[in-house]
């Protein structure tokens, strides 16, 4: 791929455009952000490190959008950080602004790009994105399942202390503390999780996942999470540039999958050039279908506030 475009260069801005140098999956690599000098700072500092990582990514960063026609996939991180006590629904009203800036100057220099939407909370800004640009479905997709999944996985591998290369689980939903791991699907080495764990342990494992982000917010005090959702943004870059088909819980657009239709949702999706080249309706149980209709429900509570 020419080029990728990374809006943002905040934590995760600035680490997923590290990421994705380092991965060459783009021969440029472009970080915006409004504020003077930050992502020329960043980017030339990013570059200086080419020589000792081995990448011959170009890093360069811009306040304008100028420099970003052209790209193949735009990642969105731009953005209002989430403050200790305040909920992702707390963001839509100032990010919504933010994001329908973004995505006018995506539709008019990058027509043909996939939006990859990382900025809280990103179920609806993808939402915004998509109304703003008008692409079709597949070309904008939401750094959602990819992260809560990771999380999840994470939290089985510590509290079983195996390795998180044996444990695929899979987390649905809305980007927030509605979200569904859906149990039935965890295996650990192949072996069901439910024959490892008790239902009780389990249970913790699904509530600490819900509350991920917020357990880093409340430690930092100051900021979010970065390196997890960054991991998350690029190996969803590198699903698409190098056309895997990799199949990756995200939320994209749905159209009566799952019984759903006209918002964005974490669903099994899979990645490739294409960006979203298909969506995978897993068997749920009456209990997890149950919870991702509340999920959405959630969503579309949000993003009716953004139509208001």
């Amino acid at each position: 791929m020419d080029k990728i475009t990374v809006v943002g260069a905040g934590h995760v801005g600035a680490t997923s455009a590290m990421r994705i140098a380092e991965a060459e999956l783009a021969r440029d690599v472009v970080l915006v952000d409004i504020k003077e000098g930050l992502p020329q700072g960043i980017g030339l500092d990013q570059w200086e490190s080419a020589p000792v990582r081995g990448f011959d990514t170009r890093l360069t960063g811009a306040q304008s959008y100028e420099d970003t026609s052209g790209s193949g996939i735009v990642v969105v991180t731009a953005g209002f950080a989430r403050k200790p006590g305040m909920s992702r629904d707390d963001l839509v009203a100032k990010n919504a602004a933010v994001v329908s800036g973004i995505a006018a100057e995506i539709r008019d220099r990058s027509p043909d790009a996939i939006i990859i939407m990382v900025t809280n909370p990103l179920d609806v800004m993808a939402f915004v994105a998509r109304q703003v640009t008008g692409f079709q479905r597949e070309r904008v997709v939401g750094m959602a399942g990819v992260l809560d999944t990771a999380r999840f996985r994470s939290f089985i591998s510590l509290e079983l202390d195996v390795s998180v290369r044996d444990i695929q689980a899979l987390v649905l939903g809305g980007h927030g503390d509605s979200m569904v791991p859906i149990v039935s699907t965890v295996t650990v080495g192949g072996v069901p999780l439910t024959q490892l764990l008790s239902r009780e342990r389990i249970e913790a494992l699904v509530q600490r996942t819900r509350k991920g982000g917020g357990e880093i917010v409340g430690l930092l005090k100051e900021g979010s999470a970065y390196y997890a959702p960054s991991a998350a943004a690029a190996q969803m870059c590198e699903a698409i540039v190098r056309d895997q088909k990799r199949i990756l819980p995200c939320a994209a657009w749905l159209e009566g999958e799952y019984g759903l239709e006209g918002l964005f949702v974490g669903v099994p999706c899979k990645l490739g050039r294409g960006g979203v080249e298909a969506i995978l309706e897993v068997e749920l149980t009456d209990e997890e279908q149950a919870a991702l209709e509340r999920s959405a429900a959630a969503v579309l509570e949000t993003m009716e506030s953004v139509r208001s």
